[in-house]
C-alpha cells in the first residue's frame, strides 16, 4: 500500500511512519498543504491521509480539489476539531473517514484497513465483472463504474460507491446506522453517527431523479433504498 501523508506536525508524522513499518506499508510525509496536493497530482496513491490545518493550502481545500477533479482515492482526515459541525464539513468536502487529534496509533492503521478494504482494482486482462443490474442502475464493482438510467455517474467518492452498492445489493431492506457503519465501513465507529446522514444525503443530490429519490428514510430506525416507489 503506498500512502500519502499531507501532516505539518513532524512529531505527528514520526509516529505514524513507525506504525507504517510495522504494516510495511509506505508512506510519504510532506508538511506543506500545497506542496503535498502537487505531490498527490504527480503520483498514485492507495490512501491519502491529510491535516485539517495545514500552511500552504488547509486539508479541506484539498479534499475538495480532489473531489471536484473526480480522483476516487480514499482520504482520512486527521484534525484537533472535534466539533460536529466540522466533522460534518470534512466529510462533505470528500473525506471518507475523520480521525481526532490526539489519537491512538492502532485505532488509525484500523481505520485505514478499513477504509481500503473495500477499494478493488482489476487489472486490464481481467475477464470477468462484478456487475449488478437493476430497473435503473448498473454497478461494477470491481471497476467501480456506476450507470443510472444508462448514463455513467463519475462524482461518487469511494466510500459513497460502497454505501451505493450495499444497499443495491440488498434493496428494500431498512438498515440502522450502527448497522451500515459496520458493515459499509467495516469497523465499530465510535465517532458521530450522522457520518451515515451525512453520505446518504451525499448520495440523494448526485443520484435522485425527478421521479425518484431511492434512498428513503424510515422514521425511528434509518434508511432503505427502494427504486419500486417515488
Amino acid at each position: 500500500m503506498k500512502v500519502l501523508v499531507i501532516e505539518d506536525n513532524e512529531s505527528v508524522c514520526s509516529m505514524i511512519e513507525m506504525f507504517f513499518v510495522k504494516e510495511g506499508i509506505q508512506g510519504e510525509f510532506i508538511h506543506d498543504g500545497k506542496e503535498g496536493y502537487e505531490r498527490f497530482l504527480n503520483g498514485q496513491w492507495d490512501l491519502l491521509i491529510v491535516d485539517w490545518m495545514l500552511p500552504g493550502m488547509d486539508g479541506v481545500t484539498i479534499c475538495r480539489k480532489i473531489r471536484e477533479s473526480k480522483y476516487e482515492v480514499p482520504i482520512i482526515m486527521l484534525t484537533a476539531k472535534d466539533s460536529e459541525s466540522d466533522q460534518v464539513l470534512g466529510l462533505e468536502m470528500g473525506a471518507d473517514d475523520y480521525v481526532t487529534k490526539p489519537f491512538s496509533p492502532l485505532a488509525l492503521m484500523a481505520r485505514i484497513k478499513a477504509v481500503t478494504r473495500r477499494v478493488h482494482y482489476i487489472s486490464k486482462n481481467e475477464e470477468s465483472a462484478n456487475i449488478i443490474e437493476t430497473n435503473h442502475f448498473k454497478i461494477n464493482k470491481d471497476t467501480r463504474e456506476v450507470f443510472l438510467d444508462g448514463e455513467p455517474i463519475t462524482s461518487l467518492t469511494p466510500k459513497e460507491f460502497d454505501l451505493l452498492y450495499y444497499f443495491i445489493q440488498h434493496p428494500r431492506q431498512v438498515f440502522s446506522r450502527e448497522q451500515l457503519l459496520d458493515r459499509v465501513w467495516g469497523y465499530q465507529f465510535y465517532g458521530d453517527e450522522r457520518t451515515v446522514d451525512v453520505h446518504i444525503k451525499r448520495l440523494r443530490k448526485k443520484i435522485s431523479t425527478s421521479t425518484h429519490s431511492f434512498f428513503h428514510t424510515v422514521w425511528g430506525v434509518g434508511y432503505k433504498f427502494d427504486e419500486t416507489v417515488d
